[in-house]
Protein backbone atom coordinates (compact mmCIF):
# COMPACT_ATOMS: atom_id res chain seq x y z
CA UNK A 1 0.00 0.00 0.00
CA UNK A 2 2.59 2.44 0.75
CA UNK A 3 4.72 1.78 -1.97
CA UNK A 4 1.50 2.42 -4.31
CA UNK A 5 1.31 5.85 -2.38
CA UNK A 6 4.53 6.66 -3.35
CA UNK A 7 4.40 5.76 -6.44
CA UNK A 8 1.38 7.93 -6.82
CA UNK A 9 2.90 11.09 -5.36
CA UNK A 10 6.29 10.42 -7.34
CA UNK A 11 4.13 10.49 -10.67
CA UNK A 12 1.78 13.76 -9.47
CA UNK A 13 5.24 15.24 -8.91
CA UNK A 14 6.14 14.62 -12.39
CA UNK A 15 2.68 16.13 -14.08
CA UNK A 16 3.34 19.28 -11.45
CA UNK A 17 7.04 19.65 -12.70
CA UNK A 18 5.47 19.21 -16.84
CA UNK A 19 2.91 21.67 -16.05
CA UNK A 20 5.44 24.12 -14.23
CA UNK A 21 7.82 23.36 -16.96
CA UNK A 22 5.08 24.77 -19.48
CA UNK A 23 4.19 27.53 -17.93
CA UNK A 24 7.70 28.96 -17.47
CA UNK A 25 8.36 28.10 -21.04
CA UNK A 26 5.48 30.85 -22.10
CA UNK A 27 6.91 33.04 -19.95
CA UNK A 28 9.62 34.18 -22.43
CA UNK A 29 6.63 35.15 -24.65
CA UNK A 30 5.31 36.96 -21.67
CA UNK A 31 7.98 39.01 -20.78
CA UNK A 32 8.52 39.81 -24.81
CA UNK A 33 5.07 41.31 -24.82
CA UNK A 34 6.05 43.45 -22.07
CA UNK A 35 9.25 44.28 -23.62
CA UNK A 36 7.76 45.74 -26.95
CA UNK A 37 4.99 47.68 -24.61
CA UNK A 38 7.63 49.91 -22.67
CA UNK A 39 9.06 47.73 -19.75
CA UNK A 40 12.50 47.12 -18.60
CA UNK A 41 13.36 43.13 -17.60
CA UNK A 42 14.26 45.22 -14.16
CA UNK A 43 10.45 46.56 -14.15
CA UNK A 44 9.14 42.50 -15.39
CA UNK A 45 11.22 40.74 -12.07
CA UNK A 46 10.13 43.34 -9.53
CA UNK A 47 7.01 43.94 -10.35
CA UNK A 48 5.87 39.64 -10.73
CA UNK A 49 7.96 39.49 -7.50
CA UNK A 50 6.25 41.85 -5.89
CA UNK A 51 2.91 40.61 -6.84
CA UNK A 52 3.80 36.96 -6.01
CA UNK A 53 5.09 38.00 -2.50
CA UNK A 54 1.76 39.94 -2.20
CA UNK A 55 -0.51 36.64 -2.64
CA UNK A 56 1.76 34.23 -0.74
CA UNK A 57 1.62 36.00 2.17
CA UNK A 58 -2.43 35.71 2.32
CA UNK A 59 -1.57 32.16 2.57
CA UNK A 60 1.80 32.16 4.91
CA UNK A 61 2.35 34.61 7.09
CA UNK A 62 2.21 33.39 10.67
CA UNK A 63 6.11 32.30 10.76
CA UNK A 64 7.90 35.27 9.76
CA UNK A 65 11.71 33.63 10.48
CA UNK A 66 13.82 30.71 10.12
CA UNK A 67 14.46 28.61 12.92
CA UNK A 68 18.27 30.27 12.96
CA UNK A 69 20.19 32.92 11.69
CA UNK A 70 22.33 30.06 9.36
CA UNK A 71 19.22 29.31 7.75
CA UNK A 72 17.94 32.81 7.62
CA UNK A 73 21.29 33.43 5.57
CA UNK A 74 20.58 30.58 3.22
CA UNK A 75 17.10 32.01 2.33
CA UNK A 76 18.98 35.28 1.47
CA UNK A 77 20.88 33.56 -0.93
CA UNK A 78 18.03 31.47 -2.36
CA UNK A 79 16.76 34.79 -3.08
CA UNK A 80 19.42 36.16 -4.81
CA UNK A 81 20.43 32.85 -6.74
CA UNK A 82 16.62 31.86 -7.87
CA UNK A 83 15.67 35.87 -7.95
CA UNK A 84 17.70 38.79 -8.58
CA UNK A 85 21.46 37.68 -9.57
CA UNK A 86 20.40 34.98 -11.99
CA UNK A 87 18.18 37.73 -13.53
CA UNK A 88 20.77 40.13 -14.04
CA UNK A 89 23.72 37.65 -15.02
CA UNK A 90 20.76 35.68 -17.61
CA UNK A 91 19.77 39.48 -19.07
CA UNK A 92 23.26 41.29 -18.76
CA UNK A 93 24.31 37.87 -21.22
CA UNK A 94 21.82 39.24 -23.75
CA UNK A 95 23.47 42.45 -23.78
CA UNK A 96 27.43 41.05 -24.85
CA UNK A 97 25.56 38.21 -26.71
CA UNK A 98 22.92 36.02 -28.99
CA UNK A 99 19.71 35.05 -27.51
CA UNK A 100 20.39 31.37 -28.81
CA UNK A 101 23.97 31.34 -26.89
CA UNK A 102 22.24 32.60 -23.83
CA UNK A 103 19.40 30.14 -23.83
CA UNK A 104 21.86 27.22 -24.65
CA UNK A 105 24.33 27.87 -21.79
CA UNK A 106 21.14 28.92 -19.49
CA UNK A 107 19.77 25.38 -20.59
CA UNK A 108 22.82 23.75 -19.33
CA UNK A 109 21.16 23.99 -15.75
CA UNK A 110 20.04 20.32 -15.21
CA UNK A 111 23.88 18.97 -16.41
CA UNK A 112 25.55 21.62 -14.28
CA UNK A 113 23.26 20.99 -11.14
CA UNK A 114 23.48 16.87 -11.57
CA UNK A 115 27.68 17.79 -10.92
CA UNK A 116 26.97 20.08 -7.63
CA UNK A 117 24.44 17.04 -6.16
CA UNK A 118 27.14 14.33 -7.00
CA UNK A 119 29.46 16.80 -5.10
CA UNK A 120 27.41 17.53 -1.80
CA UNK A 121 24.59 15.11 -2.18
CA UNK A 122 25.47 10.98 -2.35
CA UNK A 123 21.87 10.09 -3.04
CA UNK A 124 21.53 12.13 -6.13
CA UNK A 125 24.33 11.34 -7.75
CA UNK A 126 23.34 10.14 -11.50
CA UNK A 127 24.00 6.60 -12.91
CA UNK A 128 25.31 5.88 -16.50
CA UNK A 129 21.93 5.66 -17.99
CA UNK A 130 20.83 9.09 -16.59
CA UNK A 131 23.92 10.90 -17.46
CA UNK A 132 23.64 9.75 -21.28
CA UNK A 133 19.87 10.70 -21.23
CA UNK A 134 20.60 14.17 -19.98
CA UNK A 135 23.62 14.70 -22.40
CA UNK A 136 20.58 13.40 -24.94
CA UNK A 137 17.91 16.25 -23.64
CA UNK A 138 20.76 18.81 -23.34
CA UNK A 139 21.29 17.71 -27.31
CA UNK A 140 17.79 18.18 -28.16
CA UNK A 141 17.67 21.61 -26.15
CA UNK A 142 19.82 22.76 -28.11
CA UNK A 143 18.97 22.13 -31.45
CA UNK A 144 15.24 23.27 -30.45
CA UNK A 145 17.00 26.71 -29.75
CA UNK A 146 18.66 27.19 -32.51
CA UNK A 147 15.25 26.12 -34.86
CA UNK A 148 17.22 26.40 -38.21
CA UNK A 149 20.32 28.46 -37.44
CA UNK A 150 23.35 26.81 -37.89
CA UNK A 151 25.93 29.34 -36.27
CA UNK A 152 26.68 30.64 -32.86
CA UNK A 153 28.69 33.52 -32.61
CA UNK A 154 30.79 33.23 -29.47
CA UNK A 155 31.34 35.90 -26.90
CA UNK A 156 33.15 35.18 -23.86
CA UNK A 157 31.94 38.23 -21.87
CA UNK A 158 28.18 37.20 -22.35
CA UNK A 159 28.49 33.57 -22.50
CA UNK A 160 30.19 33.75 -19.21
CA UNK A 161 27.78 36.01 -17.88
CA UNK A 162 25.34 33.06 -19.27
CA UNK A 163 26.53 29.83 -17.23
CA UNK A 164 26.82 32.43 -14.48
CA UNK A 165 23.09 32.22 -14.50
CA UNK A 166 22.78 28.83 -14.75
CA UNK A 167 25.53 28.42 -12.08
CA UNK A 168 23.11 30.44 -9.81
CA UNK A 169 19.67 28.11 -10.59
CA UNK A 170 21.94 24.70 -9.96
CA UNK A 171 23.53 26.27 -6.78
CA UNK A 172 19.86 27.15 -5.66
CA UNK A 173 18.58 23.96 -6.11
CA UNK A 174 21.57 22.67 -3.97
CA UNK A 175 20.15 24.67 -1.10
CA UNK A 176 16.94 24.44 -1.36
CA UNK A 177 16.97 20.12 -1.00
CA UNK A 178 19.02 21.04 2.43
CA UNK A 179 16.11 23.80 3.34
CA UNK A 180 13.45 21.56 2.36
CA UNK A 181 13.84 19.46 5.06
CA UNK A 182 12.84 21.45 7.91
CA UNK A 183 10.41 24.20 6.05
CA UNK A 184 7.64 23.65 4.30
CA UNK A 185 7.59 25.39 0.67
CA UNK A 186 5.08 28.12 1.21
CA UNK A 187 7.79 30.13 4.02
CA UNK A 188 10.74 29.15 1.83
CA UNK A 189 9.08 30.51 -1.47
CA UNK A 190 7.80 33.78 0.44
CA UNK A 191 11.06 34.39 1.55
CA UNK A 192 12.73 33.94 -1.71
CA UNK A 193 10.60 36.19 -3.14
CA UNK A 194 10.78 38.83 -0.35
CA UNK A 195 14.92 38.36 -0.35
CA UNK A 196 14.44 38.89 -4.48
CA UNK A 197 12.64 42.22 -4.14
CA UNK A 198 14.96 43.57 -1.66
CA UNK A 199 18.77 42.50 -2.98
CA UNK A 200 17.35 43.94 -6.52
CA UNK A 201 16.77 47.75 -5.32
CA UNK A 202 20.25 48.33 -5.65
CA UNK A 203 20.29 47.63 -9.56
CA UNK A 204 16.62 49.72 -9.93
CA UNK A 205 17.89 52.59 -8.22
CA UNK A 206 21.37 52.96 -10.06
CA UNK A 207 20.68 51.87 -13.57
CA UNK A 208 17.16 50.87 -14.45
CA UNK A 209 14.31 53.16 -12.43
CA UNK A 210 11.43 51.41 -12.33
CA UNK A 211 8.70 52.29 -14.21
CA UNK A 212 5.56 54.09 -12.92
CA UNK A 213 3.72 55.47 -16.40
CA UNK A 214 0.08 54.75 -15.83
CA UNK A 215 -0.59 55.10 -19.68
CA UNK A 216 1.77 51.76 -19.85
CA UNK A 217 0.72 49.88 -17.05
CA UNK A 218 -3.09 50.53 -17.44
CA UNK A 219 -2.53 48.66 -20.94
CA UNK A 220 -4.71 45.29 -20.85
CA UNK A 221 -1.14 43.58 -22.77
CA UNK A 222 0.77 44.67 -19.63
CA UNK A 223 -1.45 44.50 -16.74
CA UNK A 224 -2.82 40.57 -17.65
CA UNK A 225 0.45 39.39 -18.62
CA UNK A 226 1.89 41.03 -14.91
CA UNK A 227 -0.59 39.41 -13.41
CA UNK A 228 -0.11 36.06 -14.95
CA UNK A 229 3.74 36.42 -14.44
CA UNK A 230 3.33 37.40 -10.88
CA UNK A 231 0.43 35.16 -9.81
CA UNK A 232 0.96 31.86 -12.00
CA UNK A 233 4.61 31.86 -13.04
CA UNK A 234 5.95 32.90 -9.89
CA UNK A 235 3.75 32.58 -6.76
CA UNK A 236 2.33 28.97 -7.87
CA UNK A 237 5.04 27.76 -10.20
CA UNK A 238 7.47 28.20 -7.45
CA UNK A 239 5.75 26.97 -4.64
CA UNK A 240 5.43 23.58 -6.79
CA UNK A 241 8.36 23.11 -8.05
CA UNK A 242 9.94 23.98 -4.66
CA UNK A 243 7.51 20.91 -3.83
CA UNK A 244 8.48 18.81 -6.77
CA UNK A 245 12.02 19.25 -5.95
CA UNK A 246 11.79 17.69 -2.63
CA UNK A 247 9.47 14.64 -3.78
CA UNK A 248 10.97 13.48 -7.44
CA UNK A 249 15.04 14.27 -6.03
CA UNK A 250 16.79 17.25 -7.67
CA UNK A 251 18.86 16.08 -10.42
CA UNK A 252 15.78 13.96 -11.60
CA UNK A 253 13.20 17.48 -11.43
CA UNK A 254 15.49 19.76 -12.75
CA UNK A 255 15.86 17.39 -15.81
CA UNK A 256 12.57 18.37 -16.81
CA UNK A 257 13.71 21.90 -17.53
CA UNK A 258 15.13 20.77 -20.60
CA UNK A 259 11.19 20.60 -22.26
CA UNK A 260 10.89 24.02 -21.68
CA UNK A 261 12.62 25.16 -24.56
CA UNK A 262 10.11 23.26 -26.87
CA UNK A 263 7.62 24.83 -24.73
CA UNK A 264 9.15 28.54 -25.35
CA UNK A 265 8.80 27.21 -29.60
CA UNK A 266 5.50 26.52 -28.91
CA UNK A 267 3.98 29.10 -27.33
CA UNK A 268 6.36 31.60 -29.91
CA UNK A 269 4.70 29.93 -33.16
CA UNK A 270 1.32 30.05 -31.28
CA UNK A 271 1.11 33.32 -30.04
CA UNK A 272 3.93 35.54 -31.99
CA UNK A 273 3.65 33.45 -35.29
CA UNK A 274 7.28 32.06 -34.97
CA UNK A 275 8.53 29.63 -36.96
CA UNK A 276 9.06 25.88 -36.12
CA UNK A 277 11.94 23.88 -38.53
CA UNK A 278 12.90 20.53 -39.08
CA UNK A 279 15.43 21.16 -36.96
CA UNK A 280 13.60 22.06 -34.02
CA UNK A 281 11.12 18.88 -34.72
CA UNK A 282 14.21 16.54 -34.56
CA UNK A 283 15.61 18.07 -31.20
CA UNK A 284 12.00 17.60 -29.61
CA UNK A 285 12.14 14.44 -31.01
CA UNK A 286 15.59 13.54 -29.10
CA UNK A 287 15.01 15.83 -26.11
CA UNK A 288 11.99 13.65 -25.20
CA UNK A 289 14.09 10.73 -25.92
CA UNK A 290 16.90 11.80 -23.41
CA UNK A 291 14.21 12.62 -20.86
CA UNK A 292 12.53 9.26 -21.06
CA UNK A 293 16.08 7.49 -20.31
CA UNK A 294 17.08 9.81 -17.79
CA UNK A 295 13.82 9.39 -16.16
CA UNK A 296 13.29 5.79 -16.15
CA UNK A 297 16.90 4.87 -15.08
CA UNK A 298 16.03 7.11 -11.77
CA UNK A 299 13.11 4.67 -11.60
Amino acid sequence: MNNWIDSLKSNLAIVVALGVCAIWGETFVSSKILLENGLMPSDIFFYRFALAYVCIWFISHNRLWADNWQDELLLLILGIMGGSLYFLTENMALMYSTASNVAILVGSTPLITAVLMALFYKDERMCTRQMVGSLLAFSGMALVILNGQLMLHLNPKGDILALCASLTWACYSLIIKKLSRHYNSFFITRKIFIYGLITILPYIWTRSPLMVDINIMSKPAVWVNLLYLGVVASMLCFIAWNWTLKKLGTVRATNIIYLQSFWTMFFSYLILDERITLMAILGTATLILGMYLAGKAAT
